[in-house]
């Protein structure tokens, strides 16, 4: 977590005189709307209950349970409590965060900042008035893109589109891959014929070609339709879901430590990539797009090196395929880098790079090159949010203003 590095970048919110243990402090109305957190971070957790869940932890959950499935439900979280690195649940227990709400939280609990910004004019605003971005973008909509998400922008990607969260990205990605696609298959042409628009409407050729995604062995990209079809990380993810038939390539296996291993790793990654371009080049569905995490996540904290990377970009290009990089995970400083791409030192950018999680928003970067030939066909209602995009812009004032990225590149 960047609240991590936040903690050892500051002293601020530190507890003093002796704490040892449990979030103290109080939240504080200022004037008569603001919100500021005065939560001490404690040094260490307190567990005041023989178990967890405790007591009011299961009373909360079998009340929810009339409601809603909380079989993976751990506890109640008691979110005025809850400071920094540290969770605090219905019953007082006060945890070191290491889930970190599934990798989402950025820059700690309660963070003074993020109140601020939840408590803005802008805020009220942007809660009461939902627009449509699509069709009725406010009149600041591309200043709060730049300061929320052009400011950090991938190199080489000029523009986003925002959107709801992770697996949402990568599946508008997807449509934008075959868009790009088909467009290409027709020489650029503009317009549809007869038969695409008639075929179209029974999920036939060719208004519905066979293209496929390639992703990855133990990859996870989402739990949505199209996304799913890419997840292949654990099979309860998957069961009982229609899939679309693309193809999967290895992802390599790395062994440690990595310099007792280094001819051994070097094969694999050739093994990967050799068996990757073997699949663009037979696979019986043309392939549109590849995407892939620099880290899998959820498919076990495997990782690869920079030259795997470099290589893969390259048989893309060869190949005319897109490469998609998911930074859903890693996105937003983690690694060291605002994104973990960054490391590989690739000599052309990925086409697509999407992110969620720890942006507290979600979308892709793009170039001009994804943008549909015309208008509606990656669309929907919302077309992401701006009160997101506000706590986005929050997020990233604290990572870059506090130096987080070399933080957290400096300390690991």
């Amino acid at each position: 977590m960047l609240w991590n590095a936040l903690s050892r970048a500051s002293s601020l919110g530190r507890g003093v005189g002796g704490r040892l243990a449990g979030a103290s402090g109080r939240h504080t109305l200022v004037g008569s709307r603001r919100l500021v957190s005065q939560l001490v971070e404690p040094r260490q957790p307190e567990v005041v209950t023989d178990e967890i869940p405790g007591p009011q932890s299961k009373a909360a959950l079998s009340r929810l349970g009339l409601l809603q499935d909380t079989r993976a439900v751990v506890f109640a979280g008691d979110y005025q409590k809850s400071v920094g690195n540290y969770i605090v649940d219905a019953d007082g227990n006060c945890l070191l965060d290491l889930y970190c709400q599934i990798a989402s939280i950025p820059v700690g609990y309660n963070n003074a900042a993020l109140l601020k910004a939840a408590q803005s004019p802008e805020m009220a605003l942007t809660l009461a008035n939902r627009p449509a971005l699509g069709v009725y973008p406010p009149k600041d909509w591309s200043a709060t893109l730049e300061h929320a998400y052009m400011r950090v922008k991938p190199k080489g990607l000029d523009m986003v589109f925002t959107t709801a969260h992770g697996s949402d990205a990568n599946e508008l990605a997807y449509k934008a891959a075959f868009m790009h696609y088909a467009k290409t298959q027709r020489g650029g042409a503009e317009g549809f014929s007869t038969q695409e628009l008639s075929s179209v409407m029974d999920n036939v050729p060719p208004g519905a070609p066979d293209v496929a995604i390639l992703s990855f062995t133990a990859g996870f990209h989402g739990r949505t339709f199209g996304a799913l079809s890419t997840t292949r990380s654990k099979a309860i993810h998957k069961l009982d879901i229609p899939a679309f038939r693309w193809p999967r390539a290895p992802f390599p296996q790395l062994r440690y430590p990595l310099d007792k291993y280094s001819e051994e790793n070097a094969a694999e990654e050739r093994r990967c990539i050799a068996e990757t371009e073997r699949i663009l080049h037979d696979n019986p569905m043309p392939i549109a797009a590849v995407i892939v995490e620099p880290v899998q996540s959820e498919g076990g904290d495997r990782h690869a090196s920079p030259q795997f990377f470099q290589a893969l970009r390259s048989i893309t290009k060869e190949h005319g395929v897109l490469m998609i990089v998911d930074e859903v995970q890693t996105g937003c400083g983690a690694t060291g880098t605002f994104w973990a791409h960054e490391q590989w030192g690739l000599e052309t950018p990925p086409d697509m790079v999407t992110f969620s999680k720890k942006m507290q928003t979600a979308g892709f970067y793009h170039t001009r090159e994804m943008v549909p030939d015309q208008p509606y066909r990656n669309f929907n209602t919302w077309l992401g949010d701006p009160s997101r995009a506000l706590m986005t812009s929050a997020i990233v004032d604290e990572v870059l203003g506090r130096g987080l990225v070399e933080q957290a590149r400096d300390t690991g």
